[in-house]
């Protein structure tokens, strides 16, 4: 029972009494009759004063918690002259002002916050209780590989982006670096906040790929022209007094002149080797600016096909094209890209030996898409870190070149690829010629 049904009630019974005492005084005195029912009549009008007042502060409070329930903090009353109704309404209009500016601050902050995320080239993933996604900024859903209706109440071991397990198994506080088949470098790191007295977790994920390359190529440049000074000026010196002591060779008799003259040619040759061999070191840190004209991509892979197509001819190889049957027109430095081809080529031959197939394929229309696909025997699981690390190489005579001129042209031109083991146990190496894509599966 509600106190106004109570109140109500008993005003009800009161004067019920009063009334039946009324009608019997009525019996003794009808002027006492006359004032008994002057006095239930005042005391009518007070009860219903009374009540209205007595109510007053229930309606306001009543009132006051459907704004609040209904979020509703702009509504505030009017003081209405009695002294204890207007201490409540005072309440009331100062804690409606302290909510309203509150929420205020938290929109501006929560508006501020998600311009922030929007903004900020580092990925961030914000969690749920159960570890799942909650929300994620435009970055994350780049560096995932994932749309953002996809990603929403997923859990991170099921990202191929990135290497979902690892970003699962950070624990809070805990920073590390994850590196994408030798290609990307990311710096992970898990932290948490409180939500409503609860830790919820999120994760940044910094890009340090163009920092490193950019370390690593200053590293190695600076190596490398050492390198190159020193062994031309030795290469050119020695080569001269091998040269002028060549001419010795007819003041020998007869039976040493032959192996004399051998002895000096395999001696520049070798040197010419060595020269040949810091050439090819010096040119990946000399390589130009990309010249980017309009092109056609299968132009390329047609003048690639010219220069490999006799080896994989001698070695049992087949080539299978796919190519879109539109035009692929990219902005590219075709001599550039040309020699990245080569290079591929060359290493899916070399990893392929006798009798494979290669599979070449264009998609002309979404991220520019190029696939080359080798049945090899595949990447090694140890290998794949270092698979663009400057002259790495798992070939007995290999230089460690390939890779990494590769890598340095198609980080010049701004497009994404890598060289992965696919499911089928094929190996592909793909190029998303489209800047706007990231991380192509």
């Amino acid at each position: 029972m509600t106190l106004r049904i109570k109140f109500i009630t008993f005003a009800a019974i009161i004067h019920l009494v009063l009334i039946i005492i009324s009608v019997l005084l009525l019996a003794l005195n009808k002027y006492f009759f006359v004032v008994a029912e002057l006095c239930i009549l005042g005391s009518v009008v007070i009860t219903i004063r009374l009540y209205r007042s007595f109510l007053k502060p229930l309606d306001l409070l009543s009132a006051g918690i459907e704004s609040i329930r209904a979020r509703d903090f702009s509504a505030t009353f009017i003081r209405t002259g009695q002294e204890e109704l207007d201490r409540l309404i005072d309440v009331y209009n100062n804690m409606i002002s302290q909510l309203r500016s509150d929420r205020l601050r938290q929109q501006e902050q929560h508006y501020f916050l998600e311009r922030l995320l929007e903004a900020t080239p580092i990925a961030v993933l914000i969690l749920d209780l159960d570890d799942k996604v909650s929300m994620l900024n435009p970055a994350a859903r780049a560096v995932l590989n994932v749309p953002a209706g996809e990603a929403i109440g997923r859990p991170l071991n099921q990202f191929t982006g990135l290497p979902g397990a690892e970003l699962a198994g950070l624990q809070s506080g805990e920073t590390r670096i994850i590196q994408v088949s030798g290609v990307e470098t990311y710096k992970c790191r898990r932290s948490h906040f409180f939500d409503r007295g609860f830790p919820r977790h999120f994760i940044l994920i910094e890009e340090l790929t163009r920092e490193i390359l950019a370390t690593q190529k200053r590293a190695y440049d600076k190596v490398i022209r050492m390198m190159s000074h020193e062994i031309n000026n030795s290469i050119g010196a020695v080569n001269s007094i091998l040269q002028s002591v060549s001419t010795y060779a007819p003041q020998l008799t007869k039976e040493d002149q032959a192996d004399f003259t051998q002895a000096i040619r395999v001696a520049i040759d070798r040197n010419s080797g060595l020269d040949g061999f810091m050439t090819n070191f010096a040119s990946v840190v000399r390589i130009p600016p990309p010249e980017k004209t309009r092109y056609d991509l299968h132009d390329v892979l047609r003048s690639v096909h010219v220069l490999m197509g006799g080896i994989c001819a001698q070695r049992k190889i087949t080539l299978v094209w796919e190519l879109d049957n539109t035009p692929f027109m990219v902005n590219i430095d075709a001599r550039q890209i040309e020699q990245v081809l080569v290079n591929i080529f060359k290493n899916a031959v070399e990893a392929i030996g006798q009798d494979g197939t290669i599979t070449i394929r264009t998609d002309a229309h979404e991220h520019k898409t190029l696939r080359i696909l080798d049945d090899g025997p595949g990447i090694a699981p140890e290998n794949r870190g270092n698979l663009f690390t400057p002259f790495f190489s798992t070939k007995k005579n290999g230089q460690g070149i390939g890779l990494t001129l590769a890598r340095e042209i198609l980080a010049n031109h701004g497009f994404d690829f890598n060289l992965e083991s696919r499911d089928d146990g094929r190996t592909e190496f793909w190029i998303a010629f489209d800047q706007s894509s990231r991380r192509i599966p």
